[in-house]
């Protein structure tokens, strides 16, 4: 199960040099039901997702680089490249900030996510000032729609 918050941050962390990065190039083989592949640093794995916005069912499965390889050229619509950053939440050390920096078509979009344990910790969580306008509720930020070419930076999440 996957329990997250979103946000599109108004800066970015003064310390973020600090922070653990690592790249990440994700792609779908569909969008409905979610089906994607992601290299994460030298790590690869196939994930499906349920529907919904903040809380859904996750499932992660270990891929090979050959078959990552074979797959993307399978995939549908626009390849996501980013940087993520993670962090511990500051008033919260249990709990990890993930920072998403965008790179190629998406350079500019930064979007960050907060895993929760439940559905509880995720209602009773109060984000610092920093992580901005709170958009788990809109579509247009899941990375499944980045990949369809839907901008949530423009009003009504239009096409590219």
């Amino acid at each position: 199960m996957e329990i997250e918050r979103k946000f599109v941050p108004v800066q970015l962390p003064s310390d973020l040099s600090k922070w653990q990065a690592t790249p990440i190039i994700q792609a779908y083989l569909s969008t409905d039901p979610v089906i994607r592949i992601r290299r994460e640093g030298s790590s690869y794995l196939l994930t499906c997702k349920g529907r919904g916005l903040m809380i859904r069912e996750e499932f992660n499965l270990p891929l090979t680089r050959e078959a990552f390889l074979k797959l993307l050229p399978k995939c549908d619509g626009h390849i996501i490249q980013k940087t993520r950053y993670r962090a511990p939440v500051e008033h919260m050390p249990s709990l990890t900030a993930e920072l998403d920096l965008f790179e190629g078509e998406w350079k500019g979009l930064t979007i960050l996510e907060v895993e929760f344990p439940s559905p509880e910790a995720a209602a009773a969580f109060v984000p610092p000032a920093w992580y901005g306008e709170e958009v788990t509720k809109n579509p247009a930020y899941h990375n499944a729609s980045l990949s369809r070419g839907v901008d949530p930076r423009v009003p009504q999440g239009v096409p590219l």
